[in-house]
């Protein structure tokens, strides 16, 4: 179920100085450590939309800058679908706190990428619960720099 390809937040609503979960917060509750603890903060955990925002600042000290692309930095793709996979896992667990255990990644649909991001912006993800079932749930996720989409995909994740 993809989600719509224009912005469905305010963007200007939102206040990075506040976020409703820190970065040491997060990761309190996502298994991910050092490198690939990639998510910076939550911005907004809204239960009646059933939605999250959180973002990652990309910094051009990155441990993956060196390498890709070597010259001309950009957010590599498949980190883009890692920090979304977390800002899901991270929603889905504040939403069922009765589903214990490690959050695995079960696969992806409708993946596009229609944007580069590169060093000294801000990439801000918008995830919404599109269903659940018994462990096993789907997020439809978007990724946004500058109010403009670089990224979408639904998420499928199991819980194990």
């Amino acid at each position: 179920m993809p989600m719509p390809a224009t912005p469905t937040i305010d963007f200007s609503q939102l206040d990075f100085t506040k976020p409703v979960a820190t970065k040491a917060q997060i990761y309190t509750r996502l298994k991910q450590a050092g490198r690939f603890a990639l998510l910076d903060g939550v911005l907004r955990f809204a239960e009646d939309e059933r939605m999250s925002i959180g973002f990652k600042d990309i910094k051009a000290d990155d441990w993956w800058c060196a390498d890709h692309v070597p010259g001309r930095p950009l957010f590599p793709g498949v980190l883009m679908i890692e920090t979304a996979a977390q800002l899901a896992s991270w929603d889905h667990m504040m939403r069922h706190p009765e589903q214990k255990g490690f959050i695995g990644f079960g696969g992806l649909n409708d993946t596009r990428f229609r944007g580069q991001v590169e060093p000294g912006h801000k990439l801000v993800f918008v995830a919404r619960e599109n269903r659940v079932r018994s462990k096993m749930f789907f997020y439809g996720v978007q990724g946004y720099v500058d109010q403009s989409l670089v990224f979408e995909t639904e998420v499928i994740g199991v819980v194990i």
